[in-house]
Order: C-alpha cells, then structure tokens, then sequence
C-alpha cells in the first residue's frame, strides 16, 4: 500500500469508527463525545499555528471567544438564525486573529506567547466589562428554539452528535489536505529555519499571518459550534484555561500530527473525568500524566509514533 494510501485510510477509517460510535455507545459517552470532538477541532485550530508554523500562542482563547459570542450574541441579542450566527462566527474568530497577528507578529518566541497572553486577557476582561450584553459569569443559555439548523433540532442528542461530527469530519479532511499541500510544507519549513525559508524567497510574516488566522477560523468554529450545540456560551470559555487546554491536547496527542489533536483532547478528558470521580485532587493526576508524557515521549503519542516507525504519519 502506497503512503498516501495509508494516510487516507487512517483518517477515513477513524471517521467511519466515529461515526458508527453514535449507534453503539450510551447517551453519556455519545455527549462526551461530541464534546470531545468540537473541543478537538478547536485544538486542529491551535495545532496548525503551533504543531506546523512553529507559533506557540496563549491567547487561543480569545479566538475561541470571538466565535462563542460572535454566535451567541447575535442568536439572543440580535434575533439571528442559527445558520447566520455560525457563519457570523467563524468570521469573528477570524478576524481576531488576523488583527492579533497584525500585532503580535512583529515579535516572536516568548515575547509572541507574552502578547498573545495579553491579548487573550483583554478580551477576557472586556467580557466581563460588558456584563449587560455579555452577562459576564452567569453567560447566556441559547434557548432550544433557537438551535434549529437546516430544520434540524441541535439539542437532541443524535443530531448533536451527527452534527459535531460533521464539523469535525471537515475540519480533518481540510487539515489534512492542507498539510500535505504545497502550503503546508512552507509552515513546516517556517517552524524549522524560518531564515533559510526567507532566502528561498518565502515571506516569514505572510506565511505567520495565514496560520494563525486559519487557526483563528478554526477555533472560531469550534466556538460558534460548541454554544450552538450545547446551549450555552460563558466568560470562562474566554479565560486563560481555555489557551491552556488545546496546548495540552496537542502536546498530548502530538504536535504537528492531524490526529493527534483528537487523541489528545479524548484523552484528557477522560482522565480528568475518571480521576475527578477517585479523587478531588484530580488536576494532580493530570499533571503527574503529563510530567510522565515529558519524560518518555516528549512529542506526544503519534509524535513518538512516527519517530519510532509510522514515518508516514501528517
């Protein structure tokens, strides 16, 4: 089997077990799962600008944010149909991140992560300024009326599912087109000797701004996705924990991996979610995983996967 072969049944074959989890799973995990696969198409977003260009942010979250509210304000504030408001807020997660990256471009490493940071904080507190249309900590719950897509009710449970899933079906497809595409190859030439990139005639800042605002489209649609689906949109999916988590699912699942943003964001959620029903101190089992992870396979699952002889994994 050729290596492309092996690629597209990979991907093609974990769609399928995805899709065929709907039918055979419990209510529970079938929501878990959905859950899981909207936070992971957030974390392709993330993966993107970090796995592939090398931009290690903190500020996803503000991304995240823009396309929370960018729906959900204009579903309970404005009237809009949830068709217009998804839409709306895709754009507002991009949009966001193509003015951050006009801004936080000029700098790089840690100064990049410091600003990016800023940022996210911004407009976390800017949420919280705006508490009358905002209603800061106590958020706004989409009513069911208004989670009809394409005639389709989102708050079932089976049509959420085949919902996240298309969402993330899609967003895999074009990860992995785009990855294995001439672009691709130029972000990954970025993460490993932007210098030698320039001399070949590529523009470093250009190629910076179109990731990170692809990941900024990205996370915006997981946003938009994630209150549309599950009916609520908050200032804690604005805070600085929500930068923190596609961080770890990547790094989890392994950077610079199509899948691994998936294996990373199931993987941490159940581990928080079996340690917390063990112990309240569950955040330490969280952090003795990852210490571990650190220690013995630093590039994270499908990283030390592909070190250790699936070369051909995107």
């Amino acid at each position: 089997m050729s290596m492309a072969a092996k690629v597209w049944a990979l991907h093609l074959g974990v769609l399928v077990a995805l899709l065929a989890a709907q039918f055979v799973l419990p209510v529970y995990h079938a929501g878990n799962l959905a859950r899981i696969m909207v936070l992971a198409v957030y974390a392709m977003g993330f993966n993107i600008a970090f796995g592939y260009t090398g931009l290690l942010s903190l500020g996803h979250a503000l991304f995240f944010g823009a396309g929370l509210y960018g729906m959900g304000m204009l579903v309970a504030l404005a009237g809009w149909g949830a068709g217009a408001a998804l839409v709306a807020g895709i754009a507002a997660g991009g949009a966001m991140a193509l003015a951050v990256g006009l801004l936080a471009l000029r700098t790089a490493g840690v100064s990049f992560m410091i600003v990016t940071l800023m940022f996210a904080q911004a407009g976390y507190l800017t949420i919280l300024y705006y508490t009358p249309y905002t209603r800061g900590e106590e958020g706004i719950v989409i009513d069911r009326a208004a989670r009809v897509l394409l005639g389709f009710d989102l708050s079932q449970d089976a049509i959420r599912y085949f919902a996240a899933f298309a969402l993330f079906a899609a967003a895999l497809l074009v990860k992995l087109a785009l990855v294995r595409s001439p672009f691709g190859r130029v972000m990954v030439a970025m993460r490993e000797n932007e210098e030698r990139s320039r001399m070949l005639g590529y523009d470093p800042f250009r190629i910076k701004l179109a990731a990170l605002v692809l990941s900024g489209v990205y996370a915006g649609a997981a946003g938009a996705a994630y209150g549309l689906l599950f009916g609520y949109v908050g200032a804690s999916f604005a805070s600085i924990q929500y930068s923190i988590l596609p961080l770890l699912y990547v790094l989890l699942g392994g950077a610079g991996t199509v899948l691994g943003p998936f294996l990373g964001a199931a993987l941490m959620f159940y581990l928080i979610d079996l340690a917390s029903g063990i112990t309240t101190a569950h955040l330490l089992v969280v952090g003795v995983a990852l210490l571990v992870l650190v220690l013995f396979a630093p590039k994270g699952i499908l990283g030390a996967l592909r070190d250790r002889g699936l070369k051909w994994l995107p």
